[in-house]
């Protein structure tokens, strides 16, 4: 017997900024159980924080007949090395931020079992390029929406690594001199604007520097969300639409330059902004049609991931774990 029939299923992790989302997931890709929890509200400390998630992992894992049917894990993680296994000063975890976190090594001696680990955005890739809409494709540049911005870059069918593992931090281009802060300790890195947090930034920077009426005054400024301007959009509010118009063109213009590196036959956007839909679509091809070098105009495709929810990302992180020892 192979060890694949002995131990069908792998776990894949895709760590959030906000939720962590586990699957177990056999070799064809269909997930067969999964469970969350929420990532922050463990301060610094990330043993509370994993054992938490082996915890929750217990239930699905006994669901498929034990840890014994568990070949190993993969993991997808902001600021992932897969290199070293080790989260690097992540800026949106608090208990990763000020220092290297060995994750992979701290749930393999939890579980007893192989775990790789990855950036998040790089799992989302592996999971469009095997089971979603970047399927045989070799170029592309997967950009992921969420509490941050990231990305996985895929050149000639590979992902795009770097001499340290840490190639691609997109979400940390700077596209405005003296900008906003980020938590990376810069300014104006792209994620203080296109990510979610950021739209929420720029609906209460509007609020207080104008006085135009809109839907998001009836709201408290400080707990406005990206889904609150969305649902505000969508009723033809102008304030709000305007935020994502915004949001867009920089987003948008930033693609034009990153087109630059790699000429990608697509961008695919994943994540919780997507579900906007045209009103943050429209803008950035707008935007990138309008700022992109003459060689490369008509190229690239812009499209938005295939896979439910958090699928992309699990089933990339699992691919992370059938490739170990392989």
């Amino acid at each position: 017997m192979t060890e694949e029939s002995l131990k069908p299923y792998v776990i894949g992790l895709d760590l959030g900024g906000t939720n962590s989302v586990f699957g177990i997931v056999d070799s064809r890709g269909d997930i067969k159980a999964t469970t969350a929890i929420k990532t922050q509200g463990y301060g610094n400390n990330v043993q509370a924080y994993v054992d938490a998630a082996v915890e929750a992992l217990k239930i699905i894992i006994d669901q498929v007949g034990g840890i014994d049917k568990i070949k190993a894990m993969g993991i997808g993680a902001p600021n992932g090395n897969y290199y070293t296994g080790t989260i690097e000063f992540a800026p949106n975890l608090e208990w990763g931020r000020d220092g290297v976190v060995p994750l992979a090594k701290l749930f393999s001696d939890k579980l007893g079992i192989p775990v790789a680990l990855t950036n998040d955005a790089n799992a989302a890739a592996i999971g469009e390029m095997a089971y979603g809409v970047a399927r045989g494709m070799k170029n592309f540049i997967v950009i992921t929406l969420g509490t941050g911005v990231g990305s996985g870059i895929v050149v000639n069918g590979q992902l795009v690594y770097g001499c340290d593992g840490f190639a691609g931090e997109l979400g940390h281009a700077i596209v405005k001199e003296n900008g906003r802060p980020c938590g990376c300790g810069r300014k104006g890195c792209l994620e203080t604007y296109c990510s979610a947090t950021g739209v929420a930034r720029t609906a209460r920077e509007v609020l207080e520097t104008s006085d135009a009426p809109s839907l998001l005054r009836e709201l408290d400024p400080e707990k406005i969300t990206s889904y609150d301007v969305s649902v505000a959009a969508l009723k033809g509010d102008k304030v709000a639409l305007d935020i994502y118009e915004f949001t867009g063109r920089i987003l948008g213009e930033a693609c034009a330059n990153f087109a630059t590196f790699s000429s990608p036959e697509a961008f695919i956007f994943f994540g919780g902004l997507t579900k906007a839909g045209d009103l943050i679509m429209n803008p950035i091809k707008k935007a990138y049609e309008e700022n992109i070098l003459n060689i490369y105009k008509g190229k690239a495709k812009f499209l938005v991931s295939s896979l439910e929810g958090s699928s992309a990302a699990v089933l990339g992180a699992s691919a992370v774990g059938w490739d170990i020892n392989k």
